[in-house]
């Protein structure tokens, strides 16, 4: 059968946006975790982390829209939000771990929100993840043009055609200008600050008024260190340490390492 050809009678056709939930890890194990894009919309910035969360269980993630032909972008946290809930009720089993890197946990946050909302209380963990728009607005046009070659550099979009990406990129980053958090809840959470750039101090304490119980970490690095050796290690000992402290979730990997500022 070809691309063109017509579906067979009584056959079901596959949900909208069933390529956008993709399996990491089917492994084993209590603890279902969901990985949330970042800005640029791809999965593989995750990877190494990954490998580490699928000692607890199986590993999802969900990449945006926008990446292949014939897709479009979201260009609003709500808007991504009410699409991959829609995701998330199609696993197998309920999450109980979200996490994402920038705007993905930023996605994660305002997606155990609605979870919250059914009776749901998956943990969540932030990478750096912002509460406010961004501080970039008042950059000049070639500061702009760089941050979104950064942001498509660590994107996990290689082997996209490149015209996709940039526009699902931009998306991405018009989303974040538009969007404050606003809401709170109390799942058990963690937040991983990036010490190194310039408005960390400002989103650290917006996130502290919409969530006085978040667990907070500053680590010494930038935005884009958080998931590249040999700031990896440090980061996948600070989620595994929260997996230990916060409840049962399978065998905690050994050795953590430990930031050097912690802020309960």
């Amino acid at each position: 059968m070809t691309a063109a050809s017509p579906a067979p009678a009584g056959a079901t056709a596959p949900p909208a946006d069933a390529g956008l939930l993709i399996p990491i890890s089917r492994s084993a194990g209590p603890l279902r975790t969901v990985v949330l894009h970042p800005a640029g919309g791809g999965l593989g910035p995750y990877l190494g982390l990954a490998a580490a969360l699928a000692r607890y269980g199986p590993v999802s993630g969900i990449r945006a829209p926008g990446l292949l032909p014939g897709e479009e972008p979201d260009d609003s946290v709500p808007g991504m939000t009410a699409r991959y809930l829609r995701l998330i009720d199609r696993l197998e089993s309920p999450v109980g771990l979200l996490l994402g890197w920038s705007l993905g946990g930023l996605l994660a946050w305002e997606l155990a929100g609605r979870l919250a909302a059914r009776g749901e209380r998956p943990r969540v963990v932030m990478l750096d993840s912002p509460a406010l728009p961004p501080a970039h607005d008042g950059r000049d046009g070639r500061d702009r043009a760089a941050l979104r070659e950064r942001v498509i550099d660590s994107a996990g979009t290689a082997g996209h055609d490149t015209e996709l990406v940039v526009r699902t990129t931009d998306a991405h980053l018009r989303a974040l200008t538009r969007h404050t958090v606003r809401g709170g809840h109390d799942h058990r959470a963690l937040l991983v600050s990036c010490a190194a750039e310039p408005d960390a101090a400002a989103h650290l304490a917006h996130w502290r008024t919409v969530a006085p119980g978040l667990r907070t970490v500053s680590v010494p690095c930038g935005h884009f260190d958080l998931l590249t050796p040999p700031r990896l290690r440090t980061t996948t000992g600070l989620v595994t340490d929260f997996l230990r402290d916060t409840g049962p979730a399978g065998p905690a990997p050994a050795s953590p390492i430990r930031p050097a500022e912690e802020h309960p």
